[in-house]
């Protein structure tokens, strides 16, 4: 019997500086970054605060719901969350990647799961491998109120846990920074959400409720230097399959959107976050609000940072769109599934693209056991 074949290990400290990539890494000609700088997509900004603390007018409603119809895309400024929190979140990415792989892999991902440290996506694919490296974790904000001093105590060990016991005691700072930003982001998706029930006409609290007790994901990218950035991409053209992505990059550019048939790239900004919709939120609108396709490319100078977290319902909601965005007689878009389903479905069955949301459809059809009754 053969050996099984060499595992592919990413280690940014030796790729970053080579001449040649490996093939892997080599994506096909259809999908390679076009030489020069992208075009600029003109990204709508919305006054979160301003559109929340008097509630949104009709102009927030319809630029954020145009966005959503055409590209799923907008970002939000005005949003309340701590500047230096944001930054220090950052200096731990940095100083987390820069630690030799060896420490890095004590993290390591584990087959079919959602969560850990993983050096491109070598433990699961041999083609057409990103070139980055990831550390993702677990958020769960508690059912009962935020103010409840034993449900910030349980969310808290629950992040601050997965750094000690994964990466030992000397991690405990990253652990207590990324609660703390965790739960930032779960109170501003929340109010995103009021923001998108009203523009859909169902609402605020009908999504924000929704949401409370949101299980989500929490993930830190880099992006290294790359000698031969003009053959790959640091992440290939997908959308998310979770709800909401609210991502803050550094100041570094490479996140590119396709908007109008091009792929147009996203100006870094250090004072707005950066929100798409996701699969599970496009089924939750019955199709009205586009999940956005995106991906990102790397360049030969610098590396890039992004923080990106991934809005997921509880393990327990049935993602089934309102009654009021389902007209009298109208074909329902996609079937009613939970989020642990569609999870297990990217990461044991499907490698998320573009199609993700229709190919989890046909699978759920054809698997009627999968389906909720």
């Amino acid at each position: 019997m053969a050996p099984p074949p060499t595992r592919l290990e990413f280690d940014a400290a030796v790729l970053s500086g080579a001449p040649t990539i490996p093939g892997e890494f080599v994506w096909p000609d259809d999908d390679k970054p076009a030489p020069g700088a992208a075009a600029e997509l003109a990204v709508p900004v919305v006054d979160l605060g301003l559109a929340l603390r008097g509630g949104a007018g009709a102009g927030d409603e319809e630029l954020v719901r145009g966005a959503c119809e055409r590209h799923g895309f907008f970002h939000v400024a005005n949003h309340g969350v701590d500047p230096e929190l944001v930054a220090e979140a950052h200096r731990c990415a940095e100083g987390f990647f820069a630690k030799p792989l060896a420490e890095k892999l004590r993290a390591r991902r584990a087959p079919g799961e959602s969560c850990g440290y993983a050096s491109s996506f070598t433990g699961r694919f041999r083609e057409k491998l990103p070139w980055k490296e990831t550390l993702s974790f677990r958020y769960s904000a508690a059912p009962s109120s935020s103010s409840s001093p034993s449900s910030s105590s349980s969310r808290a060990n629950g992040v601050l846990d997965y750094f000690v016991d994964t990466l030992g005691e000397e991690h405990r700072h990253h652990g207590m920074v990324y609660h703390a930003y965790c739960e930032a982001m779960s109170r501003l998706s929340l109010d995103i959400m009021e923001l998108l029930g009203l523009s859909l006409g169902v609402g605020r609290d009908c999504f924000r409720s929704y949401f409370q007790g949101n299980d989500s994901i929490m993930r830190l990218n880099y992006y290294p230097r790359c000698q031969r950035p003009e053959l790959t991409l640091g992440t290939g053209p997908h959308c998310d399959p979770t709800s909401l992505t609210i991502l803050h990059q550094d100041d570094v550019g490479g996140l590119q959107v396709l908007a109008d048939g091009q792929w147009l790239s996203v100006r870094p900004s250090t004072d707005a976050f950066i929100v798409n919709i996701g699969d599970t939120f496009m089924a939750l609108s019955n199709g009205r609000y586009k999940s956005c396709l995106h991906r990102a490319v790397v360049n030969s100078e610098t590396v890039r940072k992004s923080l990106a977290f991934f809005l997921c319902p509880g393990p327990d909601k049935v993602v089934r769109p309102p009654p009021a965005l389902v007209a009298p007689g109208e074909q329902r878009a996609y079937p009613d599934f939970t989020w642990p389903t569609l999870l297990e479905f990217t990461q044991k069955h499907y490698r998320a693209d573009m199609r993700t949301l229709d190919a989890f459809s046909a699978w759920m059809l054809n698997n009627e056991g999968n389906a909720v009754k």
